[in-house]
């Protein structure tokens, strides 16, 4: 990957994750109670805090995103690769776990209905963008592509869990899971070398 690949990466992520935090922040008023605008400044103040939350949301989803492709490399040239393959997949469902039952554990009164949701959630869109990345590449990308939008997205969705508010997890975690799934499902195009 060159300097001009990945700023178009970046770019082009950065973009995904304040989309989606604006389309997030202005739904998920509706599911509880509706933010009351005064006027025009007041909308265009809250997409402009919905727009840096989304982008600084979409760096950090960028940093897990690097750190799994280093992570990747060392460990493929440590371990066999169909050990590691195994490793990836009991770390997925161990993170899937703790997501579930991350909030019980540090001794926080909430919902396990909603921490269960939320496993469920992310476990469906992780299937998802594996069998797209699959389709899109080869049946070898399953394993990693589950890893990386499970386990990775829940180590970076821990600090939204410790709030401990159902509306500040979500509002977190569809950022993240937008910008780690158009990450995979780009990387082949942008790895793959243009025709001379």
């Amino acid at each position: 990957m060159n300097l001009k690949n990945w700023s178009k990466l970046f770019l082009k992520t950065l973009l995904v994750g304040a989309v989606v935090s604006i389309i997030t922040g202005f739904l998920l008023p509706f599911s509880r109670e509706s933010i009351s605008f005064k006027d025009v400044s007041d909308v265009l103040f809250y997409v402009l805090i919905l727009f840096g939350f989304g982008a600084l949301t979409s760096v950090y989803s960028q940093l897990g995103f690097f750190a799994y492709m280093i992570l990747n490399y060392t460990a493929i040239g440590v371990f066999p690769k169909k050990a590691w393959q195994y490793i990836q997949l009991v770390l997925a469902i161990l993170a899937l776990l703790e997501v579930v039952f991350f909030r019980s554990f540090v001794g926080r009164e909430n919902s396990q209905m909603a921490d269960l949701l939320l496993g469920l959630a992310i476990l469906v869109v992780a299937v998802a963008v594996a069998y797209f990345k699959a389709r899109a590449t080869n049946a070898t990308a399953w394993v990693p592509t589950l890893f990386f939008m499970i386990g990775v997205t829940i180590v970076e969705m821990v600090g939204g869990l410790k709030i401990n508010e159902n509306n500040a997890t979500i509002f977190i975690v569809v950022p993240l899971l937008a910008c780690n799934a158009y990450q995979i499902l780009i990387l082949h195009k942008v790895l793959k070398p243009k025709k001379s």
